[in-house]
């Protein structure tokens, strides 16, 4: 095959080795983007299966910290695999990337729950999603070098655009197969998912990994990397070269704070903490949020190839700064419309009867307890923002006088929270009872009816109501926010391969894109959440992403070069 490369011309149609060579390498990084983003679909269900001994605010974000264990590991990936294929070569690299993937996938479905074995099961959990972290760290490097050295020049953009659909493709083959499995009429129905149907997406990832490696095995090396050999002129130390010599590293720098970093949070705000936001903040039930999100992912998935496309003939940096500008601009009216769009009872409770809490700010923890031994019960103003937060109601603070009693208000009503320093255990127990009840409600009981608290009373859902949600506008907002994430992501890996000589490519690229995909990216979920828990503030998570997005922007003008007419057999 590289025989029949290196006779052709750089301008020219794609030939039937060069599609394979696509192929191949795009629907084996869509299988592991697949294994990697399914514990993001169900991270409210593996809350529930491996997380069960803590309480609601900290389990979930405690389950989307196991989700960005994957991401934190991803950089010693790119570290491990970027040498190998320096050295060895893309192609043998990259196959035990995906064979790394899909076992650990696939034992992450026959892994027994909290309930079995205990606090085995999390640990169990956390090193299984290590495992996928670490593959996949070697997995995007290799596959958008391998396939942008078999690239014409004139179309880099395009071919790796292939490349970059595959995060978006795999994600959305989670989520048909997810809906296909807890739907009630092609799978198993809502409550047997929640007990055991989870588990077959994961198992399904078996017959991905057979598929993926046989493709695989069917390629050949990249001819930059056979020549690269022949001639002698590979590196000896990738690793110190990239990073230990300053106009290597100087790179590493720029493509880190001037593209990957904004793409990075683009990418995860536009499509998972999107979906976290619609199931959590506004209470869609995890089905409807899935269908709604699948839409938009493939009303917008074309866009990832014309943007690369694009890149060809205008240059990679203004699509990837334009996309990040995009984002800092219109993240917040674009989230408070999705507000308005899924849960209009939600929207018109917000505004017609807002909750303020006012508490003394040292009497006040950020609501995560990590390690389950909080039950936030000690003051006064625990008691209110935990009820509030179990709730996912959102609210403003007020700071009061040292010593004072929390109090939230309600619209017009305020209600005084109980003192927990007067009382005693039982009193306590009780009095925290009775005010989450005026507040939230309580379900009914053997020996007493069920309450409704002040919220419900003003029009605060339990749930967003199916039949009030304006489905063609949250499918349009999705897909505006998608359609950033195509901006931003269609030419990244072209520019990342242009950026740095063949000889340390692998390596170079890999780690500053995992640092920020796998550190800022998978990290945004359980930060934004855990930001939104310290405040009350639904909305307050996204100024992440908007910080970063805009520090790119302003970066990228500077000290971000243009490279879509670089030379890269070079």
């Amino acid at each position: 095959m590289a025989s029949t490369y290196d006779g052709l011309p750089k301008h020219h149609q794609a030939t039937r080795s060069e599609k394979l060579i696509i192929t191949a390498s795009s629907l084996g990084t869509v299988f592991e983007w697949y294994d990697f983003y399914l514990y993001g679909l169900l991270t409210a269900i593996i809350a529930a299966q491996f997380l069960t001994g803590l309480n609601p605010t900290t389990s979930f974000i405690m389950a989307l910290l196991i989700f960005a264990s994957g991401f934190i590991v991803r950089p010693f990936g790119a570290i491990v695999f970027g040498r190998i294929g320096d050295l060895f070569g893309r192609r043998y690299t990259f196959i035990i990337t995906l064979l790394v993937m899909g076992l650990s996938t696939f034992l992450v479905g026959c892994l027994p729950t909290y309930k079995s074995v205990g606090v085995a099961a999390p640990i169990m959990l956390v090193v299984l999603r290590m495992f996928q972290g670490l593959a996949l760290g070697g997995e995007y490097g290799g596959a958008a070098t391998y396939v942008a050295e078999h690239a014409p020049h004139n179309k880099r953009g395009f071919y790796t655009s292939w490349i970059q659909i595959t995060a978006t493709a795999g994600l959305a083959m989670a989520l048909l197969i997810v809906i296909g499995v807890r739907s009630p009429i092609t799978g198993v129905g809502e409550e047997a998912f929640k007990e055991w149907g989870w588990r077959i997406p994961y198992l399904v990832s078996g017959l991905f990994l057979i598929v993926g490696l046989w493709l695989r095995l069917k390629l050949h090396e990249s001819p930059v990397f056979q020549k690269m050999k022949a001639e002698g002129t590979g590196s000896k130390s990738p690793i110190k070269e990239a990073f230990g010599q300053w106009k290597n590293l100087k790179i590493v720098f720029i493509a880190f704070f001037g593209a990957i970093a904004g793409q990075a949070v683009v990418w995860y705000c536009g499509q998972l903490y999107a979906l976290f936001f619609l199931e959590k903040m506004l209470k869609i039930d995890g089905l409807t949020a899935n269908t709604l999100i699948i839409i938009a992912l493939l009303m917008a998935a074309p866009f990832f190839l014309f943007f690369g496309w694009l890149s060809d003939r205008i240059g990679r940096k203004p699509i990837i700064l334009a996309g990040c500008a995009l984002a800092a601009v219109t993240l917040f009216p674009v989230f408070h419309m999705l507000t308005d769009a899924a849960n209009p009872a939600l929207a018109r409770a917000q505004a017609a009867a807002p909750v303020t809490v006012t508490a003394d700010p040292a009497q006040c923890s950020s609501q995560f307890d990590p390690v389950g031994a909080n039950k936030f019960d000690k003051t006064s103003c625990d008691i209110v923002k935990n009820a509030l937060a179990k709730a996912g109601v959102n609210y403003t603070n007020v700071a009061a006088a040292p010593g004072t009693v929390a109090t939230v208000a309600v619209g017009d009503r305020r209600f005084t929270a109980p003192d927990p320093a007067r009382l005693s255990g039982e009193e306590k127990k009780a009095a925290i009872a009775a005010f989450t009840a005026q507040l939230i409600g309580a379900p009914a009981s053997a020996d007493k009816p069920a309450v409704t608290g002040e919220l419900a009373r003003v029009g605060y859902p339990g749930k967003a109501n199916p039949d009030e949600i304006n489905q063609p506008l949250v499918v349009a907002l999705l897909f505006y926010l998608v359609l950033l994430v195509t901006m931003v992501y269609g030419p990244i890996a072209a520019m990342l391969v242009e950026l740095f000589p063949s000889r340390i490519r692998y390596t170079s690229m890999s780690l500053p894109y995992h640092i920020g995909n796998g550190w800022l990216g998978g990290l945004l979920p359980a930060i934004g959440f855990a930001m939104v828990a310290a405040t009350g503030d639904i909305y307050y998570g996204l100024w992440y992403p908007v910080v970063v997005a805009a520090g790119t922007v302003v970066l990228g003008l500077i000290f971000l070069p243009e490279t879509f007419r670089r030379n890269i057999d070079e």
